[in-house]
């Protein structure tokens, strides 16, 4: 059952709404377990699109496993998706730095509010992001310190292949999953593919994940796959690679390559005068899980991210 969460109006008779699909079992006694899924907060970000249609899909073919509510959301930033922007039009913020809203706040404000009030009570939420067009994630779970301990159990289920656990003070408070989380509502943030595409393989690979955390939960009762065991790391076993100069980067390895300290990872090259103005070398020892996507690059331009130490 399609409802809407939140309903607004807007100038020249228009309207900002969000809706969400819920699906609830079928003999639905009202003590089942709920999952959110949420996506489509900053409107350059699509993979979750794909994972929300499949999941949707998936579920209603097999509506006799049911056994809570899932609740789909898949565009909480709807002017954002429509119109291929990363942050709320007219407005100009980030709707990912506005949680929890104000019930009395302008309008982002109001929205995240009612977003919040919408989802709270839920047994567990999934953020889906997807990176921006700069860089391409293979898919993986982020966690701060502080609900890691919590977190890191459910992350397992979701069949990604690393979880990242960030410092404390990397955390931005005004975050839709750190305001979930503050509210009792356990909430997984996922990071995968590029801005402006979909990248099928992993949103599959992320449905997958989520019947497995559904069939943990207690949601689900059909088949699952046997998920991924993740990379869990930290800060400190992270290392950056970013360019000192301006041109056009050319990669020279893939995501999940395995690469030594000093390798090169790929160069900066000058287009006008045809030579090379940097070559870019890996950090440590370890794999690269994000890499530029985007070729042209500024001084200080992240190029890449490597997971060093035993991470196997």
């Amino acid at each position: 059952m399609v409802k809407t969460v939140v309903s607004v109006g807007l100038p020249v008779d228009e309207k900002l709404q969000i809706r969400k699909q819920t699906l609830e079992a079928e003999e639905h006694d009202g003590k089942g377990k709920r999952i959110c899924i949420v996506t489509g907060t900053h409107g350059d970000e699509l993979e979750g699109q794909y994972v929300c249609y499949e999941l949707n899909r998936r579920i209603r073919e097999q509506m006799e496993h049911l056994k809570g509510t899932v609740d789909i959301y898949p565009a909480l930033n709807p002017l954002g998706v429509d119109s291929i922007t990363r942050g709320i039009p007219m407005f100009d913020l980030d709707m990912n730095r506005i949680f929890p809203g104000s019930e009395e706040g302008p309008v982002p404000e109001y929205v995240a509010h009612r977003i919040m009030e919408d989802i709270r009570g839920a047994d567990m939420c999934v953020d889906i992001h997807a990176s921006n067009i700069f860089l391409r994630e293979i898919p993986q779970v982020r966690v701060s310190e502080v609900t890691a301990r919590d977190l890191i159990p459910f992350a397992r289920k979701l069949n990604i292949d690393y979880v990242w656990v960030h410092g404390a003070a990397t955390v931005l408070e005004a975050t839709l999953a750190h305001s979930l989380n503050m509210a009792g509502v356990p909430t997984l943030v996922v990071e995968m593919g590029v801005g402006m595409r979909i990248t099928t393989e992993y949103g599959n690979q992320l449905v997958d994940g989520i019947f497995c955390l559904m069939k943990e939960l207690g949601i689900w009762d059909g088949e699952t796959v046997e998920p991924k065991r993740p990379i869990i790391s930290t800060d400190g076993q992270v290392g950056f690679v970013n360019a000192n100069h301006s041109g056009i980067f050319l990669p020279h390895v893939d995501h999940w390559d395995s690469i030594h300290e000093g390798e090169v990872i790929g160069e900066i090259l000058n287009p006008l005068e045809g030579r090379v103005e940097e070559v870019l070398h890996a950090p440590c020892d370890g794999m690269v899980f994000t890499l530029r996507e985007y070729p042209i690059v500024n001084s200080g331009s992240l190029i890449a991210r490597v997971l060093g130490g035993d991470y196997r």
